[in-house]
């Protein structure tokens, strides 16, 4: 096995740097996954390995991409919640691939709600 260079740390501290961005930063929009043990067996990795996908081909930098556990509607898995800045928080249900890329494309950078494949805008929380 090779040695570590320098720059192979710098590209591996960048990497997490990024990915820590992704989850933790302050963006015009998050992404919310809902990955309980439900969304995974439904597929919600591959909804997440899509969005990280996409952000890096299309070196996004002001998304943030995080996880939650069950959102409670296990018959509507794959599901992922859109939150962009100053507007209510959108869930989105029975996803897939494409689904994910046309909310990401059209919801997340173009600021249009996908409306077949929202199933409320709002929040359950109480204020």
């Amino acid at each position: 096995m090779s040695k570590l260079k320098i720059e192979d740390l710098q590209k591996i501290n960048e990497k997490v740097r990024q990915t820590m961005l992704l989850r933790e930063g302050n963006g015009r929009a998050r992404i919310t996954v809902h990955m309980g043990t439900c969304g995974i067996a439904a597929g919600a990795r591959k909804i997440m390995d899509t969005l990280l996908k996409i952000i890096e081909e299309k070196n996004v930098k002001d998304v943030i991409l995080t996880n939650s556990g069950c959102a409670g509607l296990c018959s509507r898995e794959p599901m992922a919640t859109v939150e962009l800045v100053g507007e209510a928080p959108v869930k989105y249900v029975d996803l897939t691939e494409d689904k994910i890329h046309k909310i990401f494309v059209e919801h997340v950078q173009d600021g249009k709600i996908v409306t077949e494949y929202a199933l409320a805008v709002g929040s359950e929380r109480t204020h």
